[in-house]
């Protein structure tokens, strides 16, 4: 959808936000120092810097680029920039509508100004990854030749929806989530600025975080949700924005959980515990909690990794897979999609048979190392690879276990003065009771 009025654009052909412009729209920032939370991409000397201000590196001409990142971290808004900072002319298509007789027309139309005088043109294309291998495919001689500069803007990994030749001819960006303190900052200025609301009402401490928590690190949904709560409260003949008016504008009851106080540490001490108890439905539950409340899914996804190898441990081995996975792709993909991804792994951790015996074990350990009982490492266990080591008797009498039968060879690992210590406890539930059976025969044959 154009939240622009196609008609009021400057005369490089970039848009221009009309007073009825959404407040996303009105305060997309207008310089390079106003954009928030993705200073690692306008280094001085950087591709993005080199196409917004050319004149910084000389003659050297600016590549095409590939934005990628979540949603409102402002990808269209640095095509915005690049094109009125730099007086590039912008041609803006969306890969929702155009087809590959569209594109065409546009790098004709480029390649004819190129070619008299009429200036380089910024070809900006949302959704590319929406293009088919076909709409791609005609993009590659314009970017080849530099008829136009490319700005492409995707949502999802390009490795996997942007064809590799123009992968090859474009340099990869990555744009950021914003973090809380880049959201309240813009909030802040859109609470102030003369684009925004001007100061005509302000956000009470309760609104604003949960404002900031709803947002998810999303400019757009943010400045969305503000402009709703002030519309409420304006309407109402108020200069306040409260959580009440923000709760009435977007329809959905804030969750009380503040993130540093008692709520939060209730909340996930309810998760890991149902998670502990077997109880999925409550595991669920507060799961969903966390999640409607805009915790961190990161956070959320650490505290399943946790309870997978202190509550389920060698029970079920696979629980740890589970969770390490479902932490990779939570920061892979971001919500709202994550909170699929957390339910699978808590599902599995709630369901799996339980034990503690690994963490119990080093706990044991390392009491004992604590107290001071270490001993020395017996000498046949010792490094024998050294000049002289033979000589201090390193390594002599060790039997190399492959070699004995059941590759479990009779020999003393521990040190003396813990020989005969038992850390680890098998219990009998799940894969840890074949485990249980496992070492004792293993133990036997240690003579142990």
């Amino acid at each position: 959808m154009d939240l622009f009025d196609a008609a009021n654009t400057d005369d490089a052909g970039v848009p221009r936000a009309s007073d009825g412009s959404p407040l996303a729209v009105r305060m997309r920032p207008a310089t390079a120092g106003e954009v928030l939370g993705q200073g690692h991409l306008l280094e001085p000397g950087s591709p993005l810097r080199r196409l917004i201000d050319p004149a910084e590196v000389g003659a050297l001409p600016p590549s095409s680029v590939i934005l990628w990142g979540p949603p409102g971290t402002g990808k269209t808004t640095l095509a915005y920039l690049v094109a009125h900072a730099s007086g590039r002319r912008f041609v803006e298509m969306s890969a929702v509508t155009a087809g590959v007789k569209d594109v065409r027309v546009v790098i004709e139309d480029a390649r004819r100004r190129l070619s008299t005088a009429g200036g380089e043109t910024v070809l900006f294309i949302d959704e590319v990854h929406r293009f088919s291998k076909t709409q791609q495919d005609a993009l590659l001689p314009a970017v080849e030749n530099r008829w136009v500069t490319l700005m492409a803007a995707t949502t999802e990994n390009p490795s996997f929806s942007v064809i590799s030749p123009l992968l090859s001819r474009s340099i990869l960006l990555t744009l950021r989530s914003l973090e809380t303190p880049d959201l309240d900052a813009l909030i802040t200025r859109a609470l102030t600025d003369a684009r925004g609301l001007g100061g005509r009402v302000t956000l009470e401490d309760d609104a604003r975080e949960y404002l900031l928590r709803l947002s998810g690190g999303d400019a757009r949904k943010a400045l969305t949700i503000l402009e709703a709560g002030a519309g409420t409260a304006l309407s109402a003949g108020a200069t306040t924005i409260s959580l009440d008016a923000v709760e009435r504008a977007i329809d959905v009851a804030a969750v009380r959980y503040d993130r540093d106080g008692d709520q939060h540490y209730d909340v996930i001490s309810a998760f890991i515990k149902s998670m502990r108890g077997s109880d999925v439905d409550a595991a669920l539950h507060y799961l969903a909690r966390m999640v409607v409340a805009g915790e961190d899914p990161r956070f959320i996804a650490r505290r399943v990794v946790i309870a997978a190898s202190e509550d389920v441990g060698m029970a079920d081995p696979t629980a740890l897979t589970t969770a390490v996975a479902a932490a990779q792709a939570v920061a892979l993909i971001g919500m709202p999609e994550a909170r699929i991804i957390l339910a699978e792994a808590v599902v599995h951790v709630a369901m799996a048979p339980k034990s503690n015996a690994s963490y119990m074990g080093i706990d044991k350990a390392m009491a004992d190392v604590q107290a001071g009982r270490i001993g020395t490492v017996p000498a046949h266990l010792r490094d024998a690879h050294y000049a002289g080591s033979e000589r201090l008797g390193h390594g002599k009498g060790y039997v190399y276990s492959h070699d004995e039968p059941h590759g479990v060879a009779r020999q003393q690992y521990l040190p003396d003065e813990l020989a005969g210590s038992r850390y680890y406890v098998p219990t009998d539930r799940g894969y840890e009771r074949t485990l249980s059976e496992r070492l004792d025969r293993i133990r036997g044959l240690l003579d142990r």
